[in-house]
């Protein structure tokens, strides 16, 4: 035996070894809902194609590249290649340029071949990468007879119509079982501000672009679900690490509070002068009684308010004139937090209930101060560096 072919052995061992999958972490309730939702999908666009009149003779009542669109839209509907755009810009194009092979080039490995290479070079520059649609173009070339003597009909009828369908099943499916769908899409509030400044202790949304942009390859995420993510995991190394700290060794001490009587324009004006998204509503005795983020306070100003109230607003006080409150636009179901709660209990408040700021409490429900995902990231990062530096 050579000396070498023990460490090829080895090599060869651990190359068999990556074609393992890693186990999926995806609960047995999801998985019976994914399997559930394509069956119903697939489903209903059968049964429509059968029942919707007006369909030639000629166009199947399923097309096999609409179960693999099944398995995106119903399975893994947070990836990118699973969005609305995707699925219909995707499959048009597919459609059109197989067709349009087919009828331009007469051998069929060829007309296949360049279809479906043409297909995806249009999919990235329309922004619509559906994997199914590559089997969209190869069924308008090797479809048969009857698929080519629908010409660029069977763009329409039945790639349109099917994939409409299927979407439509999707969206209906997912909004009824509570399922978050559409998933992408860059929402105005979402996009970075050029020039703004890092955060204290953690990366921003430029930090995480640049790292993409430099590994020159498409990775199949979202990247506000991976911004999300990393952010989430970091909290959660960070309560791991220092599970023994409370709210009150990270909360922001002397939070910028108002009274319920404060004015829409004046809780504007705190807003703007100390640079919070949110303001902690306090009565009398200190103790908390809501919350109004800016989103409350714009909200009112842009709501349309009865001529006696716009009327009563411009009056001098001492006539009777009362502006907009903070009472009237807070909420008061605000959830908080005590003093003395571990860190740890705080993480899934951050992350999964969709809270960017909770008020910390006394036991007396007196406010002591306000927690942020900053307050938490950079508590535990400035602890990080301390133990570090021991």
């Amino acid at each position: 035996m050579s000396p070498d072919s023990s460490p090829s052995r080895r090599t060869l061992r651990q190359w068999l070894h990556s074609f393992i999958p890693h186990p999926m972490t995806l609960g047995w309730r999801e998985r019976l809902r994914s399997c559930t939702g394509a069956l119903v999908g697939i489903a209903t666009v059968g049964v429509t194609m059968r029942l919707l009149p007006g369909v030639p003779g000629l166009v199947p009542l399923l097309v096999a590249p609409m179960g693999a669109s099944a398995v995106l839209l119903f399975a893994v509907p947070a990836s990118p290649l699973a969005q609305p755009w995707s699925i219909i810009g995707g499959n048009l194009v597919a459609a059109t340029v197989g067709v349009a092979c087919a009828q331009w080039i007469a051998d069929p490995v060829t007309a296949a071949a360049v279809a479906i290479a043409c297909a995806i070079g249009g999919m990235f520059a329309l922004r619509c990468v559906h994997p199914p649609s590559g089997a969209v173009a190869l069924t308008a070339v090797v479809g048969g007879p009857a698929i080519h003597a629908l010409g660029f009909g069977f763009v329409l009828q039945p790639i349109a119509l099917q994939s409409a369908i299927l979407l439509s099943a999707a969206l209906v499916y997912h909004a009824l079982t509570g399922h978050r769908y559409p998933h992408g899409g860059v929402r105005p509030e979402a996009k970075p501000q050029a020039g703004a400044a890092p955060a204290r202790g953690g990366f921003t949304r430029g930090d995480l672009d640049a790292v993409l942009k430099r590994r020159g390859e498409w990775l199949d995420v979202d990247p506000d679900d991976l911004e999300t993510l990393l952010r989430e995991t970091e909290m959660q190394a960070y309560a791991r690490t220092f599970g023994q700290l409370k709210c009150a060794d990270l909360m922001t001490k002397h939070a910028i509070e108002v009274a319920p009587s404060t004015s829409v324009t004046a809780a504007l004006t705190l807003l703007d002068r100390h640079r919070v998204k949110a303001l902690p509503v306090v009565d009398g005795g200190g103790r908390l009684t809501g919350i109004v983020t800016r989103a409350d306070l714009t909200r009112s100003l842009r709501r349309p308010t009865p001529l006696w109230q716009r009327l009563s607003a411009r009056l001098p006080q001492a006539f009777g004139g009362q502006p907009a409150s903070v009472a009237s636009v807070m909420t008061r179901d605000v959830v908080s937090v005590p003093e003395t709660m571990p860190i740890t209990a705080l993480v899934p408040l951050f992350t999964h209930s969709g809270h960017h700021h909770i008020p910390v409490v006394d036991a007396s429900r007196r406010l002591v101060g306000i927690m942020t995902q900053t307050d938490l990231v950079t508590g535990l990062y400035q602890q990080t560096q301390m133990l570090d530096a021991a």
